[in-house]
């Protein structure tokens, strides 16, 4: 067999695995991304808070709290994950707002608090306490809050928010930081629904790059962490290494007889 012949058997099918490297990243898009932002919305991102949305789990405290015994709590009213009752469900304890965004409470009943954040949530169940108890505190404290690490991470899922907003540097040491074939220079965000995303690109080897862009990031969030171009080529190599084994069984009966046949006519060229 020709030496040709061989890298054309050879080599062919890794072309046919490299066209596919693509294909081994996620969220690929012909679409506009977002490298840099102005000042104003960095600003903005800073100031975020989340708002109660349906499907959140939500947990409120209402508590009694005397003029004459300021130190103790007279009555714990709620502390609650259904209408009433308590109840543990999936590890998750709350109370999850239905599709209306309302909550049913002792005392008040039915109060809408979808669209607020925690503390405008808090002041509007405390007016309506007021007009029950004498000096009533509310704490309202959202308990689903989460965004999404994955790819190139050592312990890629779900990381939860306890603060509103995590920067990307949190999330990432959360996530075990990056693996060695990680690609560094173009980490993906991606907000808003997947209807219409709005992706993010952070180049994290450029410390010049990140002062110009936002590393906040908010509930939701879909951070991935590309693998370098090697890597698919890495993967192919190896999807590819059982035909390399079998072409190498074939061939070389063929290339020893060569060898040897070689090593013989060079040993009459030296007797001569």
């Amino acid at each position: 067999m020709r030496f040709n012949q061989f890298l054309f058997i050879t080599i062919i099918p890794l072309l046919f695995t490299a066209c596919e490297t693509k294909s081994f990243q996620l969220f690929q898009t012909n679409e506009t991304v977002v490298k840099t932002v102005s000042d104003k919305e960095y600003e903005e991102e800073l100031e975020f808070e989340w708002k109660i949305t349906k499907g959140d789990r939500v947990e409120i405290i209402v508590q009694n709290q005397s003029v004459a015994q300021t130190d103790q709590q007279l009555s714990m009213l709620l502390n609650t994950a259904g209408r009433g009752d308590i109840q543990v469900k999936d590890g998750t304890e709350g109370i999850l707002i239905p599709k209306n965004g309302t909550v049913r409470l002792p005392l008040v009943n039915v109060v809408k608090i979808a669209g607020l954040t925690e503390d405008e949530a808090a002041a509007k169940l405390h007016e309506q306490y007021k007009k029950y108890l004498k000096n009533p505190f509310v704490s309202v404290k959202i308990l689903n809050q989460k965004l999404f690490v994955l790819g190139e991470v050592n312990k890629p899922g779900v990381v939860q928010v306890t603060n509103g907003t995590m920067s990307l540097f949190e999330a990432l040491a959360y996530s075990g930081d990056l693996t060695d074939d990680a690609k560094r220079t173009n980490v993906k965000v991606i907000r808003g629904g997947m209807r219409k995303p709005m992706v993010k690109e952070i180049n994290l080897a450029e410390l010049s790059d990140m002062t110009l862009t936002s590393l906040i990031l908010q509930p939701n969030d879909i951070v991935y962490v590309q693998p370098r171009d090697m890597k698919a080529y890495n993967v192919a190599f190896k999807e590819q290494m059982p035909f390399f084994e079998m072409v190498e069984a074939v061939l070389s009966p063929f290339l020893t007889v060569k060898t040897i046949n070689n090593l013989g006519a060079l040993d009459v060229f030296l007797l001569r």
